[in-house]
């Protein structure tokens, strides 16, 4: 696995194609991640899972397979999706038997830095469901503030320090 970037227990990877078997139980985990994710609820199949995941390193995704550095063990995905110029949306999965470990503010932390410092990002937003309340207060103690919010999400931001407002 090559590794782009770490935080004190993570190592950030390019995604893998031999990660498809732990990609598919965290996706397909409807209680603990797909439920936060999207409303799909039917299993995602091995060649959906391929498919999605070799567009995602066909086309360089700004994408990273979090591995716990101690264990070798695959923690999540995290990445900026529909980067546009110096804004970018962010996302997390964080497989079921790994949650509630501080991982995902550890790894929300270092990709704030990695977006801001290395991918010259000035804005990075996100959208979580009004029922994710845990991970609606990880944003906000991170930095996140809300700008909009619906029946359904919650919209969040966060820009670099001397970014426009």
């Amino acid at each position: 696995m090559e590794k782009v970037f770490e935080s004190e227990r993570i190592d950030f990877v390019k995604p893998t194609m031999d990660l498809i078997p732990d990609y598919l139980v965290m996706v397909n985990d409807i209680e603990n991640v797909a439920k936060h994710i999207g409303p799909r609820r039917e299993p995602y199949t091995l060649e959906e899972e391929e498919k999605y995941m070799r567009d995602k390193i066909d086309n360089d995704a700004t994408m990273f397979s979090m591995i716990e550095r101690s264990t070798g063990k695959f923690i999540g995905n995290a990445e900026f999706f529909d980067r546009k110029g110096d804004d970018a949306e962010w996302g997390i999965a964080i497989t079921g038997s790994m949650q509630n470990k501080g991982f995902g503010k550890e790894a929300l932390r270092r990709m704030i830095d990695y977006g801001f410092n290395d991918l010259g990002l000035e804005r990075i937003h996100l959208g979580v469901y009004v029922t994710n309340e845990r991970a609606f207060h990880v944003y906000q103690e991170c930095g996140f503030r809300e700008f909009h919010r619906n029946k359904v999400d919650i919209f969040m931001d966060i820009r670099k320090e001397g970014g426009n407002e």
